[in-house]
């Protein structure tokens, strides 16, 4: 369980430092994402399918966030996803695309501290039990 729990910690406190400033609410979407992705290598996929292997690699690395654009979160993630948050949060479409631009690369940022993607899906799961303490948030 050692493994687990260090996963688990490192999980709360990146969403925990994530959650400043942000929509409350957002974080578990994010967390959303991930799981609805397959997982935090998927949604990663996904952004260096979309041609953005440079600003991934730079969350996941240990140097300065690239940062990436509203339209950019768009092209990416299906509309009706970030039309479903922007909902679910009382926020428009452009508003949801821009808050998750700024708040994705921290996350991600925080959930990599060794500059690797956690292996195994531990990070998922140790993601899904944040989100079940987490009351209705």
């Amino acid at each position: 369980m050692g493994l687990f729990d260090s996963i688990l910690s490192q999980a709360e406190g990146a969403l925990t430092n994530a959650i400043e400033g942000a929509h409350p609410g957002l974080v578990d979407e994010v967390t959303g994402l991930i799981n609805h992705s397959g997982g935090l290598d998927n949604l990663l996929s996904a952004f260096r399918e979309k041609g953005l292997g440079e600003a991934v690699a730079s969350w996941i690395g240990t140097g300065q966030n690239l940062s990436i654009s509203s339209e950019q979160i768009q092209s990416v993630l299906e509309n009706e996803q970030v039309e479903a948050i922007a909902q679910k949060l009382g926020l428009s479409t452009s508003d949801v695309a821009q808050k998750l631009a700024a708040l994705l690369p921290q996350v991600i940022d925080r959930l990599t501290p060794d500059g690797r993607v956690p292996e195994g899906g531990l990070l998922e799961q140790g993601l899904a039990l944040l989100k079940g303490l987490g009351g209705n948030g």
